[in-house]
């Protein structure tokens, strides 16, 4: 299936049909709106020459209506776009048809009014989806207002509301009012188009919409008798107006609210529009040949597997992947849950993403992550478990016995490790596992293809598997399920709900931590066994509170934090939308979009944001970011680490982070998806995509040269940048964002002594990854340290210290050792980066030399940031 990031960016275009009419470029003279009274836009009127359009689409935005009356038209002594009366028969039948396409049957009631307005509003409604590029079913019921009696007080109604979700990104629809279905201009009088207008508000303020009118045109004259019962009746002479109108969205960023620090409106209307369903983001990890992909495509498809990879082929981005079997890029699945039920392709309503958000409202969305498994793909494994900032971690073990993973060899180096020297898969587990447990991330355990496991072997791995995770505290859980569920997989079955119920999760609720379980479940994709337990803890495991910009430092010891911050994965172009182009005057058609996931705070359409850090205007920003490829043992940003004296010479002349000046870009935000729902905001906790504009964009060129210079000055985004929101006290006293040139991080193991200072290492820091140099090296004191100081100072008092040395047991020592906490200076290189204070951070070096796969990496934390 597609990617969170995939943008289907090609509906259909809301274009005029009159140009479709017109044979030479002349400009109509503009003509005034009997209705509204307003002159149209000279390159918007209508031609003179124009005398009918082409047939009503099928499809697409576009909607012909002879009128929008919720009454009976009335009748007319003589139109002149009627058929002339000749004694043609065939000319007979079609002013007949022609007449009776021009009224409606008299209306009995109000009931009937409010039915009519209930079907021209649904047919609004589905126009403006054929304009979207995702026009999946719309949330929510579709609300249209209850007529009143009178009609003369429908204006009451013409307020826009909510708009409806769904409908965020739509073109809009156009709408060509007394025109007939085959392009004939009908015509309506001013009494009869004003009253069609004020529907077609109504109609759209129902939606959250606004109406524009584009064209009014006069195309023939009516007589009509102000009573046909009498013989005296007035005699009534008047033009017959055709109009175009173009429905848009009103975004909420259109009227937009003051908030204060904590994100709460200060003053105006309450901000809107975000999807409140619960989220949780699960990461999938695990060596090679694993199965991750494989129990990734059954979850999210519901089939299984037919031994042949048939589920991991639904999930596979690149023509490599299928032709290796290994998955180098991070593929993204969607899975809804509400009470036993599972929202995923197996159902036949549920097409895409924006369907599962539909079925799953009163549930959770199971966001899962799939990553790379083999170590030259390292950099793609801790995307996943580090820049994602996951919930929870599902590590996937294979069972069976499998080969050795080769190392593959680099064409430019014999060096020793990378002349395929293989890795056996269960060395890399254990590599994986020790990953995660450092982490310190909430963890289960899948382990795959147990159809083919051998019982010695699979006792083995359990035994290893448990010794490690009890090692750390934290409880292992072994989950049997009751067997295949080869029938169904569209439910969560009874037994393996309450078996998750009674072991994990109550479990987890009495430990008051989701830390002290770790469940292992036994699975096979082939035969559905365990399939059912894996979705009952998808379904069922604990989301962590909402997160907020104090979790990691106080506020008091970091004043620079934002209102709201979004961590920078991916950067893709997508067209603007008309509804988008009204929150700025830029004339681009298409802005950049940024996808991740929002640490904190609340962002909304319209907000003014900032972007960055960037390189100075007089910097080439291209020249300071690391090339992003695999290098000889996989996974460096710094070239051939295999080299020590290459290495060294490299370490002394790396451009440090603090010789490049760091900067922030103002930017509006026009466009918002959460996991591909287009919306109004994202909350703290949510991934999805955001499109922006820059400010400095959004003057309009006077000239060619003007636009190739501003086309020029675009800012390159990249991954690892942030998207923030300044604090109100940071905007009022001209505080700025920290761009950061180096850190300093706490680890609480003595192995990180064997870095020398000097060297160069990569490090990973929520979605940057950058190489740094390692400046110092320092050992705090421990307890035990500052007790031996004061035993010496007694020492020296009773003058003892010269006959008699205190010696500490060897229990004492080894517990000395794993107490001690270091503090590591580090310098950014290439670029100045965004560094949360408090944040978790890798570091790993330059390739493997054991058996880890790359990943033996120390996981410590920022307590120190340079600016």
């Amino acid at each position: 299936m597609a990617s969170v990031f995939t943008f289907p960016h090609d509906p259909p275009r809301v274009s005029s049909p009159w140009r479709s009419g017109q044979d030479t470029g002349k400009r109509p003279s503009s003509e005034r709106c009997v209705s509204t009274g307003a002159i149209a836009d000279s390159e918007q009127t209508s031609d003179s020459e124009v005398e009918r359009l082409e047939a009503e689409p099928q499809d697409g935005p576009i909607e012909y209506k002879l009128h929008l009356l919720l009454r009976p038209r009335r009748a007319y002594k003589e139109m002149s776009t009627a058929f002339a009366s000749t004694g043609s028969r065939a000319n007979r039948k079609l002013k007949e048809a022609r007449q009776a396409k021009q009224s409606v049957p008299p209306a009995s009631s109000n009931h009937s009014r409010q039915n009519r307005l209930h079907h021209l509003t649904t047919q609004l409604l589905w126009r403006l989806k054929q304009s979207s590029p995702d026009h999946a079913t719309a949330r929510g019921d579709l609300v249209v207002p209850k007529l009143p009696e009178d009609s003369t007080e429908l204006a009451i109604l013409q307020e826009p509301g909510q708009l409806l979700p769904g409908l965020e990104e739509s073109n809009g629809a156009l709408y060509e009012i007394g025109v007939a279905d085959d392009g004939t201009f009908v015509g309506l009088t001013k009494e009869e188009m004003d009253e069609s207008m004020v529907t077609l508000k109504v109609m759209a303020a129902s939606l959250g919409c606004t109406v524009e009118v584009q064209k009014m045109k006069a195309v023939g004259t009516c007589d009509w008798l102000e009573d046909p019962e009498r013989s005296d009746s007035k005699l009534h002479h008047e033009d017959l107006w055709v109009a175009e109108a173009l429905i848009v969205p009103i975004l909420d960023g259109q009227s937009r609210a003051m908030v204060d620090d904590d994100n709460t409106v200060v003053n105006g209307a309450p901000r809107r529009g975000a999807s409140t369903i619960e989220q949780l983001r699960v990461s999938l990890t695990g060596p090679t040949t694993s199965g991750k992909t494989t129990l990734l495509g059954t979850l999210a498809n519901g089939t299984l597997d037919d031994g042949r990879g048939r589920s991991r082929s639904y999930l596979l981005k690149h023509r490599h992947e299928v032709a290796s079997g290994r998955t180098s890029s991070i593929a993204q699945e969607l899975i809804g849950y509400e009470e036993r039920a599972i929202f995923n392709y197996t159902c036949m309503d549920i097409k895409a993403w924006p369907d599962i958000h539909d079925r799953a409202q009163d549930g959770r969305l199971v966001f899962l992550l799939d990553s790379a498994g083999h170590p030259r793909y390292q950099r793609t494994t801790l995307r996943a478990l580090v820049g994602w900032a996951p919930h929870w971690t599902l590590l996937c073990i294979a069972a069976s016995e499998e080969n050795a993973i080769s190392t593959g060899t680099h064409s430019l180096t014999g060096a020793e490790g990378a002349l395929g020297i293989g890795i056996a898969e269960m060395d890399l587990a254990m590599a994986h596992l020790d990953l995660c447990l450092k982490l310190e991330i909430p963890l289960a355990i899948l382990i795959t293809k147990i159809d083919k496991a051998q019982r010695t072997l699979l006792k083995e791995k359990l035994n290893s598997i448990f010794t490690k995770v009890k090692a750390t505290g934290r409880i292992p859980k072994l989950l049997t399920g009751s067997g295949s569920l080869a029938a169904d997989l569209s439910q969560v079955p009874d037994q393996d709900q309450i078996k998750v119920q009674t072991e994990v999760i109550d479990a987890i609720a009495k430990a008051g931590d989701s830390l002290a379980v770790v469940p292992i479940v036994l699975t096979s994709a082939l035969t559905g066994a365990g399939i059912g337990l894996t979705h009952a803890l998808l379904g069922s495991l604990p989301v962590p509170p909402v997160p907020t910009a104090q979790d990691f430092v106080p506020l008091a010891l970091n004043p620079e934090q934002p209102v709201a911050l979004f961590h920078i994965d991916e950067v893709f172009e997508l067209a603007r939308s008309r509804a988008q182009s009204t929150l700025d005057q830029t004339l681009n058609e298409s802005a950049p979009v940024v996808t991740g996931y929002l640490r904190f705070g609340r962002l909304s359409i319209g907000d003014k944001i900032v972007i960055g850090p960037f390189p100075a205007e007089d910097e080439d920003a291209g020249a300071f970011v690391p090339n992003d490829h695999p290098s000889a043992e996989y996974g460096l940003s710094i070239p051939h680490p295999l080299s020590a004296e290459y290495a060294r010479l490299s370490a002394r002349n790396t451009l440090s982070a603090s010789k490049i000046e760091g900067e922030w870009r103002n930017a509006t935000i026009v466009n918002i998806r959460e996991l591909r729902l287009p919306v109004q905001s994202i909350e703290a906790g949510q991934a999805g995509s955001i499109q922006v504009v820059f400010d400095e964009l959004h003057q309009e060129p006077t000239d060619a040269e003007a636009i190739e210079k501003q086309s020029s000055a675009a800012p390159r985004i990249r991954k690892g940048q942030v998207l923030a929101m300044p604090s109100r006290h940071m905007i009022e006293t001209g505080v700025t964002l920290q761009a950061s040139i180096g850190f300093k991080a706490s680890f609480m193991t003595s192995d990180i002594q064997s870095l020398a200072v000097g060297s160069l290492v990569n490090a990973y820091i929520g979605m940057v990854r950058a190489a740094v140099r390692v400046l110092r090296i320092t050992r705090q004191r421990s307890q035990f340290d500052k007790r031996r100081v004061a035993s010496e100072d007694n020492d020296e008092i009773f003058s003892m210290s010269d006959h008699m040395e205190l010696e500490r047991t060897k229990s004492e020592a080894d517990l000395d050792i794993y107490n001690n906490e270091y503090h590591v200076a580090l310098e950014l290189l290439s670029s100045r980066e965004w560094i949360e204070l408090g944040s978790r951070v890798v570091l790993l070096e330059g390739g493997f030399k054991d058996k880890s796969g790359g990943l033996d990496g120390f996981v410590g934390k920022v307590i120190e940031v340079a600016e």
